[in-house]
């Protein structure tokens, strides 16, 4: 895998290029999902590679076969030297995909020092069970951090409220901003995992502090960590159910038609 290294870090730091372009008439939302895509796409090949070696490994520490450790030592030392080099570039990233192509960094050296362990032992015994038991570890904890990793991934992509915020605490925070009489929607996500959006749709008991309410809505927010911020104010409830999404209607066969209130 070490010499695949370049160019999947290549393929990697074009996706992080793009995603930090600015929104255009394209994507009016901007980029910031192709470093999402780099992301879970090293994820199913980190998933996909330490389930194979387990499989593969599993009748080989059953039935240790001889291992020819000759040139392993050298080898295994220049590998490592390549995937430090290249952890270097992504070390102090933070998007996900960057965090996930440092994970495949870290299995590829852990890799290469089980080679280099085996390598040495093996000149002065015949332990040959180390090499496929090494392999099942590695693999096993490389496994044990992808997963969680895609997922938090994956319920980015799904648009999932982002990790760490809970949204009942972030409605009750808003129902207690002054002159706020009700909210009545609140939409929470993220496109990346650090950059956090928020919709916010309120009732308020004076109209006229309108502009007041919508600042010290949007402070409160930004506070708990929230960038993009749109605020809805509506009369009241009603007329929130009117202009709300309702998908029985978008369901329906009529739902491309389009009702004004």
């Amino acid at each position: 895998m070490t010499w695949e290294m370049p160019w999947l870090l290549a393929f990697q730091l074009f996706l992080e290029s793009i995603s930090n372009r600015e929104e255009d008439s394209r994507y009016s939302l901007g980029y910031k999902r192709f470093s999402l895509l780099g992301a879970i796409l090293t994820a199913v090949i980190l998933i996909t590679g330490s389930t194979l070696v387990i499989l593969e490994n599993i009748s080989k520490f059953i039935e240790p076969q001889p291992v020819d450790h000759k040139g392993m030592l050298w080898l295994g030392i220049i590998a490592i030297a390549i995937n430090l080099t290249a952890s270097l570039i992504v070390r102090k990233g933070q998007t996900k995909n960057e965090s996930i192509l440092s994970l495949h960094f870290l299995e590829d050296t852990l890799g290469w020092l089980a080679v280099i362990i085996v390598a040495i032992i093996l000149r002065y015994t015949d332990w040959y069970f180390l090499d496929p038991l090494l392999s099942l570890l590695i693999s096993a904890f490389i496994l044990s951090k992808a997963l969680p990793r895609f997922w938090s991934t994956l319920k980015i992509f799904l648009d999932a409220v982002p990790e760490g915020v809970e949204i009942k605490q972030v409605k009750n925070g808003l129902e207690q901003v002054d002159n706020v009489a009700s909210i009545n929607q609140l939409n929470l996500w993220t496109m990346d995992g650090l950059e956090k959006n928020a919709i916010v749709h309120v009732c308020l008991k004076r109209i006229e502090d309108m502009e007041a309410s919508k600042t010290a809505i949007r402070h409160y927010l930004k506070d708990i960590g929230f960038h993009n911020i749109t605020i809805e104010v509506d009369s009241d409830q009603v007329s929130h159910a009117c202009h709300k999404r309702d998908i029985h209607a978008i369901e329906s066969p009529s739902g491309h038609d389009h009702h004004h209130h």
